[in-house]
């Protein structure tokens, strides 16, 4: 989408003064175009994973590019999971770092320099270079996202501000335009033409949002360089001390275990799964215990925990159409249309064109409703996404059902699983941002934004260790049963939404 940037009256909440942005602050304009770079390369990468690691393995699609790593698709679907689960844990610590050592707008900068390295990292071939290209990625998106959703916060008058969750919209809108064109243009150059020199792709995408962000960071409200609760200097040598241990004891036990030669990829995977389901646990029940909050934030943070679980929920079942969906469009779907054939990470441009397409109909539609104090609030939205992504994984076994003798079912039933999780994830995504910094303890501004992404990795590692476990994530007893409890909780959820909006106080 072009940026439209229209003269009008200087409104409250716009540091820029002027102009807008769709009548929204101009600093949203930066960190839409900058995530919308961010996003390209990520998505890139993401399209590409599932089908490179099972590429030249037992599992991948007969005639398909050689030279991936060879996988099982089990494997590679843990691999997958257990890497996004990272992205989103390592938000935590990124919030942490924006809050009191760098602040979030020279933490965006600096993970944006870390996604370029890795990304160029899996441009190179071998095993190590992959991992530790994942690993920077991962880094990096972590410092990268609680931070730059905070900013966005920033530019607007306090959370009663009537334009905040269309900000967010719109922010949300605009980071799927990178989505879009990554699957189409990295996924195609990497798997019909060379693995890494699509990974490269991504490489350049990352930069080219770095150097957006340099330059349009004038824009950007004067709070996104403040760091908010700086370290003391004593603090500073704590936490590096124990950094530095932990560090240290991860080293010892991992060259022990490679000496021994009994080092697997699991030694790894397992460990990492585990603690992406206690971390997010530990993390709510200290924020939760925290004798600093006021009685009014320790009972929003109850309420908050509703959403937490509801979204982990969502997200665990969200996330596998860049897993196990991808996995079966890769080797069990149909790859024609209308006569054209495509390459199977093609699929992964619906959900961000769809995103486009929809997000501003749902903007309007919100507010149209709103105006007639009709909109359905928070605790509503979250029911009906966590109910439309079950029922997209009812509709995913009909065609798994159809493949079981070997035929290709039409790609229109992946077309339509995408649309109902879109959706799922208008109704939640944008609206979870928005609440997240609505309920938000003063104490945890950033770092609420890492807890919000938190629910994306216990989902994430729900999926990972599943997969770990040797369950068939791909069988239909198994979509079918991940799709009942969506539902269920769903319902739940709206059973219990007049005791949730107690708890949430003055926030609707």
């Amino acid at each position: 989408m072009a940026s439209s940037l229209t003269k009008d009256a200087a409104q409250q909440g716009n540091p820029a003064g002027g102009k807008t942005f769709f009548g929204h602050p101009r600093g949203l304009a930066t960190l839409f175009l900058t995530e919308m770079w961010e996003r390209f390369s990520f998505y890139g990468m993401r399209a590409l994973l599932v089908v490179y690691l099972i590429a030249g393995g037992p599992d991948a699609k007969d005639g398909s590019q050689g030279g991936g790593l060879g996988m099982p698709e089990g494997n590679a679907v843990a691999i997958y999971s257990v890497y996004l689960a990272m992205v989103y844990l390592l938000a935590l610590p990124g919030g942490w770092i924006g809050d009191r050592v760098w602040g979030p707008r020279k933490t965006v900068a600096v993970s944006a320099g870390i996604i370029m390295a890795g990304h160029l990292c899996l441009a190179l071939p071998g095993q190590v270079s992959f991992f530790v290209g994942l690993a920077l990625v991962a880094l990096g998106s972590g410092l990268l996202k609680a931070n730059i959703s905070t900013m966005v916060g920033h530019l607007y008058d306090g959370p009663q501000d009537p334009r905040r969750d269309g900000g967010f919209t719109i922010f949300y809108m605009g980071i799927n335009l990178g989505a879009f064109a990554a699957p189409l243009l990295i996924g195609t150059v990497g798997q019909t033409v060379n693995w890494h020199l699509g990974f490269a792709l991504a490489a350049v995408g990352m930069g080219l949002g770095l150097i957006q962000f340099l330059v349009g960071s004038r824009h950007l409200s004067e709070k996104s360089s403040v760091v908010p609760t700086p370290l003391s200097r004593e603090e500073r040598i704590s936490t590096l001390r124990k950094g530095l241990i932990w560090l240290g004891v991860a080293a010892v036990f991992y060259g022990a275990v490679g000496l021994s030669g009994n080092f697997t990829l699991n030694w790894a995977l397992v460990p990492i799964t585990l603690i992406g389901l206690i971390i997010p646990t530990a993390v709510l029940v200290r924020i939760k215990r925290d004798k600093d909050l006021s009685s009014v934030e320790q009972t929003k943070m109850t309420g908050y925990i509703w959403f937490f679980v509801a979204a982990a929920v969502f997200w665990m079942i969200y996330d596998q159409g860049g897993s196990t969906l991808s996995a079966f469009a890769e080797t069990k779907a149909g790859d024609s249309l209308l006569g054209m054939t495509f390459p199977s990470s093609w699929f992964q441009s619906l959900n961000p064109l769809f995103v486009m397409a929809l997000a501003p109909l749902f903007a309007w539609m919100w507010l149209w409703l709103a105006r007639r104090n009709r909109e359905p609030n928070t605790i509503v939205k979250f029911a009906t996404a966590l109910f439309l992504i079950g029922v997209s994984f009812f509709v995913f076994v009909i065609p798994m059902a159809m493949s079981a003798d070997g035929s290709k079912p039409n790609p229109m039933w992946l077309v339509s699983i995408y649309l109902i999780q879109t959706i799922g994830e208008l109704c939640l995504s944008p609206v979870g941002l928005s609440v997240t910094t609505k309920m938000a303890p003063m104490k945890y501004a950033s770092q609420m934004m890492g807890v919000w992404f938190l629910a994306v990795t216990a989902g994430d590692c729900a999926t990972g260790l599943l997969s770990l476990a040797g369950v068939d994530l791909s069988g239909t007893g198994m979509i079918g049963l991940e799709a009942a409890l969506a539902v269920l909780a769903g319902f739940a959820v709206y059973m219990y939404r007049k005791k949730v909006q107690q708890l949430m106080g003055d926030v609707h």
